[in-house]
């Protein structure tokens, strides 16, 4: 059994280093160990200027996203007996701005985001005195699966269109989108489909499917997608076909 492990962490401190570079640190090999757990050794024993995002340590807040030996990973779900004997290539997720060695800029992915309008629009609301909107079961299932996101941009990492086209607005701000157009209180699903129609939106991926592969809550960002393709083609056709009723 291995005593260690080294983690080759990519380190960048742009007052220092014009570009990124790897440091090797070797940590103590345990086997209920994570990535981040190394990670948090390196900080507390080894180097403590490492720079990185974490806060839960259970896979809820999805801040500790980053590269796994070149995939999309959410450190503190990768034990590092998966990676034996190593060594492990952590790296800040790719297509991000890097800010400082592990850590991203996330500011593109947050007016994306907002640009979809991730909350229940309501055109009119009926009196506080009628109670709540109330749902059914089966109402509930038909969204809850796509609210189950995170935020921890994994899907975004392995987007190649991300990558190749800054201005796609991505996996998961589609899935989180397709969550409130199926939720029965909701009323702005029009107003996201135009948004999402436009350059830039939903057209431009390509069902590779890898956001859905490296998605660590089941979200799956391609069937959201390809169920918003199917959604905007449908209102399309009622439009030529009955052009009285698409208003």
């Amino acid at each position: 059994m291995a005593e260690t492990i080294t983690l080759s962490v990519a380190r960048y401190r742009p007052e220092i280093e014009p570009e990124p570079a790897f440091q090797d640190y070797r940590v103590p090999y345990r086997k209920d160990w994570v990535v981040l757990d190394a990670l948090n050794y390196i900080k507390d024993n080894l180097d403590g200027s490492l720079s990185f995002r974490w806060s839960c340590r259970m896979g809820v807040c999805g801040s500790c996203g980053m590269m796994v030996n070149g995939t999309p990973k959410l450190t503190c779900a990768a034990f590092l007996s998966d990676y034996l004997p190593g060594p492990i290539r952590v790296e800040p997720l790719q297509y991000f701005p890097v800010v400082r060695d592990l850590v991203v800029d996330i500011s593109d992915f947050l007016r994306k985001l907002h640009k979809v309008k991730p909350w229940i629009e309501r055109e009119e609301e009926k009196p506080l005195a009628e109670g709540e909107y109330r749902q059914t079961p089966e109402q509930l299932d038909r969204y809850k699966q796509f609210s189950m996101c995170i935020n921890c941009l994994l899907c975004y990492a392995a987007c190649p269109i991300y990558g190749l086209e800054g201005s796609f607005v991505g996996p998961a701000a589609i899935a989180l989108a397709q969550r409130y157009n199926l939720d029965s209180r909701d009323q702005g699903s029009r107003d996201r489909m135009e948004t999402l129609s436009e350059q830039g939106g939903m057209w431009e991926c390509t069902f590779v499917g890898e956001c859905t592969k490296v998605c660590p809550k089941k979200v799956d960002p391609a069937g959201a997608i390809q169920q918003y393709k199917v959604a905007t083609a449908t209102q399309w056709f009622k439009s030529l076909l009955m052009p009285w009723g698409s208003k």
